[in-house]
């Protein structure tokens, strides 16, 4: 454990205690904010990722109804139509940039029309988005450019993306709809919307690239899942490890605790660093090496607990579909040039441009 001076919290960086941590929300709660500033906590205590049961568990039972597993078959082909058409286009021209041309073409074709937002809504979808997670971390110049993109987001929220100007089959309407029944707050339905979008987006996206970025890095790795594509969802977890898109999130303690020895004081926040913790070689041996035979679908990239990611089942079916048209098309990538994302929540590129190495070359 290790203690943050600058930001007046504690860090844990080890597996064993990550997860403890975000499978006892009774002792790490979410209730007063996740992230690393206090103002942004205070404004966004009660949303669904700041929250703790019965409320929490009310509010993602509704979140989550179009996101179960079982409600992926119904998404499944068009999901599966549009990676066919994507990766047949870029392929086609022998190389790309993954971020824009590749990983964001299935979250803003098809979720954001799974949303059902007006189109105003859906073109800044990806922006917005950047925006939140930059207000996730310290209140530095980051954090303070986001701003006007967040409240943006929260005018849109509140006036455009609501029953009449939404998609009425859409899961921005069926908030609305869980409301009428009396299930949740009619108050909540806007701030709920950004469970659809931060979630179901960039970290998808991010993930995306990684993968494609490992698998270039690793070429020995790209020939076994070529060879056996049952090992897809296995390499999916494994990128998901080595290279979580969100670093960590924050708790507050509710009573005094004692972490590796060390006891802290009820208040005390903590952060739980699940990129440090996926990485750790007490659980995971050689723990920097990309190894898709690990399996390792006990890792933290998706959070575990309450607050598991409510998208996750969307982002295995979307990085899946991907993942199996590449194979059938590419044998080899390439990365020609690259450049990281530069974002105080999110962790990953902002730029890939990738060759490829046609199967039918």
């Amino acid at each position: 454990m290790v203690f943050l001076s600058r930001y007046d919290m504690y860090a844990l960086p080890r597996y064993d205690e990550v997860r403890a941590a975000a499978t006892d929300w009774q002792t790490f709660s979410s209730a007063r904010g996740v992230f690393v500033d206090r103002d942004v906590n205070a404004q966004l205590e009660g949303i669904t990722l700041c929250s703790d049961p019965p409320e929490h568990t009310a509010m993602r039972s509704v979140l989550g109804r179009p996101l179960r597993a079982d409600r992926m078959r119904e998404v499944t082909p068009r999901i599966e139509t549009e990676a066919d058409e994507v990766v047949e286009r870029v392929v086609s021209r022998g190389r790309c940039e993954v971020v824009t041309e590749l990983a964001e073409h299935l979250p803003m074709t098809v979720v954001s029309e799974l949303v059902g937002l007006p189109e105003h809504g859906r073109e800044k979808m990806l922006e917005w988005a950047a925006a939140i997670w930059n207000t996730q971390g310290p209140a530095d110049e980051r954090a303070a450019a986001a701003g006007p993109a967040v409240q943006e987001f929260m005018s849109f929220a509140m006036n455009e993306a609501v029953p009449g100007k939404i998609e009425p089959v859409g899961w921005a309407a069926q908030l609305y709809e869980a409301a009428d029944r009396g299930e949740i707050a009619h108050d909540k339905c806007p701030v709920m919307m950004l469970d659809y979008i931060t979630p179901s987006l960039d970290t998808t996206v991010l993930a995306i690239a990684n993968t494609v970025a490992l698998f270039a890095e690793h070429p020995d790795q790209w020939d076994l899942l070529r060879n056996d594509r049952s090992l897809i969802p296995h390499a999916i977890n494994e990128s998901l490890r080595l290279e979580s898109p969100v670093p960590q999130f924050s708790r507050v303690l509710t009573e005094d605790h004692v972490i590796g020895g060390v006891e802290l004081s009820a208040g005390s926040r903590v952060a739980l660093l699940y990129a440090s913790a996926n990485r750790d070689e007490r659980h995971y041996p050689e723990p920097t090496r990309f190894d898709i035979t690990r399996r390792p679908s006990d890792h933290l990239a998706f959070g575990r607990g309450e607050h598991v990611c409510v998208g996750m089942h969307l982002a295995r079916l979307e990085m899946s579909a991907l993942l199996e048209r590449l194979a059938d098309r590419v044998t080899r990538f390439e990365i020609l040039d690259s450049r990281p994302m530069i974002n105080n929540g999110l962790r990953g590129f902002d730029h890939l441009n990738v060759a490829f190495e046609s199967a039918s070359a």
